[in-house]
């Protein structure tokens, strides 16, 4: 007899309806993954401002904590682009006007001299700073479609603003609500294992931050010192590419070397390696051990494997919230399928369980 033959009408109906609810339930999910991203990227939010609204909380309404914290985030982001685009629209002209002036320069210096006898550089570099200020034009048509792209994005920052609003606000109950219905051992366990993830979320974003901080600052009194122009575009150009990990900094810091290639090289170049190959020892041997040991402590395979899945699936987004959730999914991994706890005690700084009784007995008891 064959398994659908041992099957009553009444089972095979219960088969069909499951596989068209799970179908459409997919479905649904597709369709509405848009949404669904916006929503994942409200709740990072959430968990990245809850320490800063709580410490708020304590003297206010938790609704005006909420908004002095985004009235805070404003306008340091306002005071960024106060500072950074005034510079970078005059230098734009500026600099096509004045690089044929850099090649010039270039070629005074003796050592380029030789490279550019040997593979008539400096001509091609003219010929393209030439081009510079048609192509600066041909730009403006290209800003257009942008600013069409700005606000859509506009619009969605506004709704997951809004919606990080509302779990900020109400977050703690809803989490607390869904887990009262689980009950019991389990609603203890899921509480546990959300709180870490949520210290652990917290505590990367306001590591990362601060690191970040550090970077850009010394990376402008480097660049302040050495007379680099648009230190302060390039200080900020620094922390945001140190935000992305493993990568972020170096990009940055190769940005800035080819800047230094153009105002006083090779003394500011090399100065400016030297610091960077520095701070970068000094930032991963130093600092984030510091700054992560209480919150993230993940190990460097899933670290790369997180970034690049993350950058695949979103982008940069997706390689700035790649640690957090992988630290997230190891915490569950640890909690619910029995792995080796010690690296995520000593994540969290707790201390390691004592021996049973009968242990210590054996150890304490005369020959």
């Amino acid at each position: 007899m064959s398994l659908w033959d041992a099957l009553t009408a009444r089972q095979i109906a219960r088969i069909l309806f499951t596989t068209a609810t799970l179908s459409a339930f997919l479905y649904l999910l597709v369709q509405i993954r848009g949404t669904l991203l916006l929503l994942a990227v409200a709740i990072f939010l959430a968990v990245a401002l809850g320490p800063a609204v709580d410490f708020f909380a304590r003297r206010l309404p938790r609704a005006a904590a909420i908004l002095l914290v985004y009235v805070l985030i404003l306008s340091v982001f306002s005071g960024v682009l106060a500072l950074v685009v005034p510079p970078v629209v005059n230098g734009a002209s500026d600099l096509s006007r004045d690089v044929p002036g850099y090649v010039d320069d270039l070629r005074n210096n003796d050592t380029i001299r030789k490279f550019d006898n040997k593979y008539d550089i400096t001509s091609k570099l003219s010929e393209e700073a030439a081009k510079l200020p048609e192509k600066l034009g041909d730009a403006a048509g290209a800003l257009q479609s942008i600013a069409a792209g700005a606000v859509n994005a506009a619009f969605q920052m506004l709704t997951i603003l809004t919606m990080t609003f509302f779990l900020l606000l109400d977050g703690r109950r809803m989490a607390a609500f869904l887990l009262r219905r689980f009950g019991g051992d389990r609603e203890q366990r899921l509480r546990g294992v959300f709180g870490r993830i949520y210290k652990s979320t917290a505590g990367y974003v306001s590591g990362a931050l601060t690191i970040t901080s550090i970077n850009g600052i010394l990376t402008f009194i480097v660049l302040t010192i050495l007379g680099v122009p648009f230190a302060v575009p390039l200080a900020v150009l620094m922390s945001f590419f140190g935000l992305i990990p493993l990568v972020g900094a170096t990009i940055g810091g190769v940005i800035i070397l080819l800047v230094t290639l153009f105002t006083d090289f090779p003394q500011a170049t090399i100065i400016y390696g030297i610091f960077l190959l520095v701070y970068q020892q000094v930032e991963n041997n130093v600092l984030q051990p510091f700054i992560f040991k209480r919150t993230v402590n993940v190990h460097p395979l899933a670290v790369i494997f997180a970034i690049l899945a993350g950058s695949s699936i979103l982008g940069v987004v997706g390689a700035l919230v790649a640690i957090p959730v992988a630290a997230a999914v190891q915490i569950m991994l640890r909690e619910f399928f029995g792995a080796d706890p010690e690296p995520d005690a000593q994540a969290g700084g707790s201390d390691p369980p004592a021996p049973p009784a009968h242990t210590v007995e054996a150890r304490t008891a005369p020959a």
